[in-house]
């Protein structure tokens, strides 16, 4: 039968593993090599995946193709780094997406990545005698939907069943974890080419609970390349007044030096980077050559502000956890990039503890992968994974309120229902505005969508009673449902894209949140005492409206009450105090009204309970509230 696959489809490098004898092993390429080159050239007629492209992208610089993973599932508007500093051409998408210009040709992100697919797979098929049409491929955790549908659209174009995309910290957790018996809790931190994640899960007896992911799609191990490239760029422009950044082929030299160099800085305290023939005199048109010596404290000095980028999302991801450093078992470290040894340095520093070097940081998201691979066919029981959702989702609530429904970090598969109701009389529809993100104010998070409920019967504000469901399933779809209860009547919407967000965006929300947090509260506060005093003035209304028998001079002074709420109410600038002043102000004159028209005292408490749970939940937006 065809054989599910695990791919860690990577920046730098990709990975292909499968399954044999109750054990994830790594299959090796057409070269003989466990790891492939994530480059693809075009040559003539010819295209070329992997060592091959690798080897002749200096004399092609403009037809080889890497790093293609930043691009994956990202505008045009948030690549504007990569472009600029990629030899190759990169244009601009009638979509609004990017493109690889080869020639007259132009190549998408997706179909680029499928070719590297391709070759994994035809290499698994050679070594193994066997088809392959079944997979599972890992992407970072941080990784928002348009990428993660990108990156699953890459496996399609080359002709592969996505059986699920998996978080690559996750999925070098299973690789861990596999013969683990005991509990643990593990910190996986894993810096790639292109990325850098970290996620806290609890590991033991065939159950991998991610407790928390955090981290920083912008940074990853060619981040370091480039920092030596501009340094090299910059000295040698101050020398001889040649900018190499701008001659294609000078580049590709520089890049892959300066990879070169990063990795033998991790063993050695000096090398040299010396790249002869690099650009020609423009005054004597006499060749000149590029050679300089770098230190393993200079290329420190150089990404310094790289590593300062560490600490923020693993300082988050345990606070997430909620818990601290001293309660992490292991550490596993994941990605080429974690062999720099001054990030092993602020990690320790960081956590207190010496990383696991017991996994292979190249293989060990593959592996996983093709654990995962394995729970899906069947070919392997008694393993449980549980991960979630990186951002809270919730609903708009009346006042300009975010209210959630679903925190950040819950494991997913989940569901939660909330029961909210109309905050106007006679209302016949309402709109539920998703939204997804941590600030308090709706108008600062994330819209993901929406959908009306109509054709509800008109009823006195308070009375419907429409239950609000979210639901998010193991691939990370979210439906949301819409119910009237007394009448049947429901709407909904399936989103998707339940993390269409781009890196800056998730980034951006997560410190505005922490950034604001006092003030967030404190909008927060204000919009709830202000619509608990609506809510009470829609009621009293309702009472005064429903009292026919009642006298001028009982209805007034609750009428009075009612006016100065509603003019509060309309006053950007009244406080929270006021508000709770007024509210209960305006308890107390309904109370005296229901009394001075003869109501029972059973039907009096139980208006004054129904007005009094305003106090307690939000509103969505300005058409409905939470039920009583």
């Amino acid at each position: 039968m065809p054989k599910a696959v695990g791919i860690d489809l990577g920046t730098t490098n990709s990975v292909i593993s499968i399954m044999e004898g109750g054990e994830p092993t790594v299959l090796v390429n057409g070269e003989g090599a466990r790891t492939t080159p994530s480059v693809v050239a075009f040559k003539d007629d010819q295209r070329l995946v992997g060592q091959v492209a690798k080897r002749q992208a200096v004399l092609n610089a403009q037809g080889t193709l890497f790093e293609v993973k930043r691009f994956m599932g990202r505008t045009w508007d948030e690549v504007k780094d990569e472009v600029e500093r990629a030899p190759y051409e990169v244009v601009k998408a009638d979509d609004g997406g990017v493109r690889f210009k080869i020639g007259d040709d132009l190549h998408s992100p997706e179909q680029v990545s499928a070719m590297v697919l391709r070759k994994l797979v035809a290499d698994a098929k050679d070594q193994t005698g066997q088809d392959i049409t079944q997979a599972v491929i890992t992407v970072p955790a941080y990784f928002n939907n348009a990428q993660r549908e990108a990156t699953q659209n890459a496996g399609k174009i080359a002709g592969l069943d996505v059986l699920r995309i998996v978080n690559e910290p996750t999925a070098a957790a299973l690789a861990y974890g596999l013969e683990k018996k005991g509990n643990e809790t593990v910190l996986v931190f894993d810096l790639g080419g292109g990325t850098f994640d970290v996620s806290v899960l609890e590991v033991g007896d065939g159950v991998f609970e991610v407790k928390s992911t955090n981290g920083d799609t912008h940074l990853g191990g060619s981040d370091f390349d480039y920092a030596i490239v501009d340094w090299l760029a910059s000295e040698f422009k101050s020398e001889y007044g040649v900018d190499l950044k701008a001659d294609k082929q000078a580049l590709q030299r520089m890049i892959e030096a300066s990879e070169k160099a990063k990795i033998e800085l991790s063993g050695l305290p000096e090398t040299t980077i010396s790249l002869p023939f690099i650009a020609m005199d423009p005054a004597s048109n006499a060749p000149l050559y590029l050679e300089k010596k770098l230190s393993r404290s200079k290329f420190e000095e150089l990404i310094r502000p790289l590593l300062n980028r560490i600490t923020g999302p693993v300082q988050s991801a345990l606070k997430d956890a909620g818990i601290s450093k001293s309660e992490v078992d292991e550490i596993i470290l994941v990605g080429g990039s974690t062999r720099v040894p001054a990030v092993k340095d602020i990690v320790k520093d960081l956590l207190g503890k010496e990383p696991n070097q017991s996994v292979n940081p190249d293989e060990v998201v593959a592996l996983g992968a093709a654990v995962q691979a394995g729970v899906l066919v069947g070919e392997v029981d008694d393993i449980v994974l549980l991960d979630v959702t990186p951002l809270s989702l919730g609903v708009e609530t009346k006042g300009g309120v975010f209210t959630t429904l679903i925190e950040r970090n819950t494991t997913v598969p989940v569901r939660k229902t909330e029961t909210f109701t109309t905050a106007e009389a006679n209302q016949t529809g309402v709109e539920v505005h998703v939204l997804q993100g941590e600030r308090s104010m709706a108008a600062q998070n994330k819209s993901l969508g929406r959908f009306k409920l109509e054709d509800l019967p008109p009823m006195p504000a308070g009375m419907p009673q429409i239950e609000i469901t979210y639901d998010i399933d193991a691939n990370g779809v979210l439906n949301v449902s819409a119910q009237e209860k007394s009448t049947g009547k429901e709407a909904s919407i399936t989103i998707q894209n339940t993390t269409t967000l781009s890196e800056d965006e998730v980034e951006k929300m997560v410190k505005d949140a922490e950034a604001n947090a006092e003030a967030d509260s404190q909008f927060k506060e204000l919009a709830e005492a202000r619509n608990a005093l609506d809510s009470m003035r829609a009621q009293a209304v309702n009472v005064i409206n429903e009292t026919e028998d009642a006298s001028d001079e009982d209805k007034q002074p609750l009428q009075d009450a009612i006016d100065e709420a509603q003019k509060a109410i309309d006053d950007p600038n009244v406080d929270k105090a006021r508000f709770e002043e007024l509210t209960q102000t305006l308890a107390a004159a309904l109370q005296t009204f229901q009394q001075a028209t003869a109501k029972t005292d059973g039907e009096a408490g139980s208006e004054a309970d129904a007005s009094d749970g305003g106090d307690e939940d939000d509103v969505i937006d300005a058409e409905f509230k939470p039920a009583e």
